[in-house]
């Protein structure tokens, strides 16, 4: 799949036999490797995030290097709704001013067009990357394929049952892969920054909070209560430890229990989760603790992020988007 500019603005141009990518301030470059051409792309565009500088060199040269004579070629026409099918039929050149500001070209014969309505729903979230260019599945072409042949959408047996059932799954793997994602981002804080994520939910979950100072925090990094001081019940104390390849054991339960008093409630965040004798000794204490790691606590994150205050949105930024329910 090669995109037709964004929001598919150079469709047109791509109707005339031809697929491009841009960076066109870029020139005609000349690497040895990937990592080369990514620093021509920092020196031309040093604005831009490490992140997009590696992207542009990825999909430039993956243009020139990966992309073959014969391979099959997707793009989509937005405004038509319509996915195009053909083949590359000639190598890399580098041709300023055909295409505007993507003197990147391929040229390539168009050989049909489909609706992007009749194709499964697999298919069609497959097809909804917003990268320049990536690999097309074999089912999805071959969906693609079958779609244009007989111009009807292709579903199982269960019809319209089936379809909101694939949608379904999708969103379940949208919000599987979002979940991954939060906790990759919670894995990278650091000690003391994750304390102020906890304190962040607890505040979004109506608590005043106190986060112990670096250094010794004598069995509390966080500390929560309705007022903020741990004079008004309940009375929360939070013991954090971010150590993602280590699980913790019932010892350190067990020290973290016997530090609270009367009149107490607790929280114990790990990020490397417990042990099963932890959880026992979590079970059988006389004072009421929860455990969380890091799946709970991300899953915290997305329930309260609404409730968020700027602290704990700057420490794990994120963003809404919507997806049809059914």
């Amino acid at each position: 799949m090669v995109r037709a500019g964004e929001g598919g603005s150079l469709i047109e141009e791509f109707a005339k036999g031809v697929v491009a990518v841009g960076w066109h301030e870029l020139g005609q470059w000349q690497a040895a490797n990937m990592a080369e051409l990514r620093d021509q792309l920092a020196k031309v565009y040093p604005d831009q995030k490490s992140g997009a500088w590696q992207n542009a060199a990825s999909v430039l040269w993956r243009f020139v290097h990966t992309l073959k004579v014969g391979d099959a070629i997707v793009t989509f026409d937005r405004q038509r709704r319509e996915y195009w099918l053909g083949e590359i039929t000639g190598d890399y050149r580098y041709e300023p001013g055909k295409v505007p500001e993507h003197p990147h070209i391929r040229s390539v014969k168009w050989a049909g067009r489909v609706s992007r309505d009749l194709l499964k729903v697999d298919s069609r979230n497959s097809l909804g990357s917003t990268l320049t260019l990536f690999v097309v599945s074999d089912e999805t072409l071959q969906d693609l394929k079958t779609a244009a042949t007989s111009k009807t959408t292709v579903e199982a047996p269960g019809g319209l049952t089936d379809k909101k059932e694939q949608l379904d799954q999708s969103n379940r793997d949208v919000e599987e892969a979002s979940r991954e994602l939060i906790e990759d981002r919670i894995l990278q804080l650091d000690p003391y920054d994750m304390q102020e994520l906890i304190a962040a939910v607890l505040r979004a979950m109506g608590y005043r909070t106190r986060v112990s100072p670096p250094g010794s925090d004598r069995g509390v990094d966080v500390l929560a209560s309705p007022d903020g001081l741990g004079l008004q019940e309940p009375r929360i104390k939070v013991e954090v430890k971010h150590r993602p390849n280590t699980a913790i054991g019932s010892q350190d339960v067990r020290s973290f229990i016997g530090s609270l008093r009367t009149g107490d409630r607790a929280l114990y965040v790990s990020t490397g989760g417990f042990s099963k004798e932890a959880k026992y000794e979590a079970e059988r204490a006389n004072h009421p603790i929860t455990l969380i790691d890091l799946a709970d606590l991300a899953g915290l994150v997305t329930d309260y992020y609404e409730q968020f205050d700027s602290t704990g949105r700057a420490l794990i930024p994120l963003k809404k988007i919507y997806r049809p329910a059914d």
